[in-house]
């Protein structure tokens, strides 16, 4: 499939951005992953918000327009002509030295750029069914999402950590890594955000932008799958619960789920050598995966 560069509809050997490019350089770059359905992205504008709201708050653009990368969006969709794919839209701040500002610009203002923007399809990850019926084994990683970082709870370009932490996870067998914050609390997973089920109540750790007022950032992206599966629990009745939340509270949960776009909702039954109550995927997390398909369906084939 070709690939979205600035402009332009690229095959993969053309698409190219040089070596100078901050997202290379120092990785200085945001971005987003969707899954596109029926020809349409799921949930593309809060997307896109997500992202225009990062781009802003650590000063990669003192505004950014959503309407012209969603725009980039459908055009690599169409001229695709995919129906079904997995997309990643990569923005940088392009061939610029940070430390470098224009005397005219205040020293604390956005810094003016001229973006690297990139979008690149690729066929979705396919899941057996039993994958959501026996679910995953996790570990736990950390302390490190650190509520003082700016950039945690965001996707930036710098994921090293992430992937070397998934990289110790598959080393022992297991899918995911939760991270703890700085003070032994519960984060997400390293690329997921996670969800616990006790009591028929549906628990989740603060994300950014959730606290308590007067409280420290809290270094988790707001998901929007998360956000999708909470809309489904509060509809079937199920109260949801956004609190700090314990590595007790992961091993005493009756259920324990995973969100992200690429697989939507997870369930975990092992977490290190605890069993997650009988080891397999529970009621509410089944019916929950479910319900968010179905709404998946239900956004995107009315396009």
């Amino acid at each position: 499939m070709d690939i979205y560069l600035n402009g332009r509809m690229l095959t993969p050997d053309e698409a190219q951005v040089p070596v100078t490019d901050a997202g290379l350089q120092h990785a200085v770059g945001l971005f987003e992953t969707f899954q596109a359905h029926h020809g349409k992205v799921f949930r593309l504008d809060a997307h896109l918000a997500r992202l225009a709201d990062a781009a802003h708050a650590l000063g990669l653009a003192a505004s950014l327009n959503p309407e012209p990368l969603a725009q980039a969006v459908q055009q690599t969709l169409t001229h695709n002509k995919i129906d079904r794919a997995r997309l990643r839209l990569t923005l940088t701040a392009g061939s610029l030295s940070l430390l470098k500002g224009d005397e005219d610009t205040p020293p604390d203002a956005a810094p003016k750029v001229r973006q690297t923007v990139s979008i690149v399809p690729s066929e979705p990850t396919q899941f057996a069914d039993g994958y959501f019926e026996k679910g995953i084994s996790v570990v736990i990683h950390g302390p490190g999402a650190n509520p003082f970082d700016e950039t945690a709870g965001r996707k930036t370009l710098n994921y090293w950590e992430r992937l070397r932490s998934l990289r110790r996870a598959a080393a022992v067998g297991a899918g995911e890594a939760i991270w703890l914050n700085i003070t032994n609390h519960l984060a997400s997973g390293a690329v997921s955000n996670l969800m616990l089920v006790k009591d028929r109540e549906l628990l989740t750790p603060y994300a950014r932008g959730e606290e308590v007022q007067g409280a420290l950032a809290a270094p988790v992206l707001p998901g929007i799958t998360r956000a999708a599966v909470i809309e489904c629990a509060q509809t079937l009745g199920v109260k949801v619960i956004r609190r700090m939340l314990t590595v007790d509270d992961l091993l005493e949960a009756d259920e324990v789920l995973l969100t992200n776009s690429g697989w939507g909702v997870l369930p975990v039954t092992q977490i290190e050598k605890h069993t997650v109550a009988t080891g397999v995927a529970g009621e509410l997390t089944t019916q929950l995966r479910k319900d968010y398909l179905a709404l998946v369906e239900t956004e995107t084939a009315s396009a």
